[in-house]
């Protein structure tokens, strides 16, 4: 689904990645691990073209998204459509429960009616497993939720344009372990409809979650590999295996 070609990351005279190529197939867990600094963030910006919100930021190489150029997509919004964001901390836009999730497809110009859209509703907050918890008030702020119900919302709400690429940056920086697992659950479950990138600094979420896993380290895509295989100590770096150690980072 996603092809990295020679995609290098720059901050004015700062290089965040350097040379990177990849691939990540559709329908897979994809983890991308590393240190602090290491370029992963500026990846996923790099993917959705991100690159436009950040002052500074000039991206080179190519990004291939079934197959087209995302620099050739005339239509940037059209692009993000189809690659969901979630990002460290959960944003819940100053609205309702239900017009945090309504408010994608309603700008996007979709001609939905009332039940349409209010059975996308639903469907995406049990998608993000937060129905339940929230049918009874969805007319009250998005803002009102605990920290884990606001980041499950966000996940509702990235889903609302049914992506083909959900990227995760961090989610769980932000929310305890419970709710953490919920959200690993989710994302299992969404993997059978969509291709998932999970940018994690937590090295066993990527072991339990992921079919493969790329390393990075000071700008550069040390390794890319099966998670079964990089777990196991059979990673072709012994940069990567002394990160999973924990001698560094």
């Amino acid at each position: 689904m996603v092809t990295v070609d020679n995609l290098t990351i720059r901050y004015g005279a700062h290089t965040a990645l350097a040379n990177v190529n990849l691939q990540i197939r559709a329908k897979e867990i994809f983890a991308i691990i590393g240190p602090a600094n290491a370029g992963k963030s500026s990846f996923l910006c790099a993917i959705n073209r991100m690159d436009a919100l950040r002052p500074g930021m000039s991206v080179s190489g190519d990004i291939l998204f079934n197959g087209i150029n995302v620099r050739q997509w005339r239509n940037v919004y059209a692009l993000r459509r189809q690659i969901g964001v979630v990002f460290p901390l959960p944003v819940g836009l100053p609205m309702t429960i239900y017009d945090n999730v309504a408010l994608a497809p309603r700008l996007s110009g979709q001609s939905l009616t009332k039940a349409d859209l209010d059975a996308l509703v639903e469907r995406c907050l049990r998608r993000a497993a937060l129905w339940d918890e929230v049918k009874d008030r969805l007319h009250s702020l998005g803002s009102l939720l605990s920290g884990g119900q606001q980041q499950r919302l966000t996940i509702a709400r990235a889903l609302a344009q049914e992506p083909q690429l959900l990227m995760l940056d961090e989610f769980s920086i932000a929310v305890d372990p419970v709710t953490t697992m919920r959200i690993e659950e989710i994302l299992r479950t969404l993997q059978q409809e969509m291709t998932i990138i999970l940018v994690t600094n937590l090295v066993q979420q990527a072991a339990r979650l992921a079919q493969r896993t790329a390393f990075f380290l000071n700008g550069a895509c040390i390794e890319v590999g099966d998670t079964e295989t990089i777990f196991s100590g059979q990673s072709q770096d012994p940069r990567t295996r002394d990160y999973l150690e924990g001698k560094f980072g």
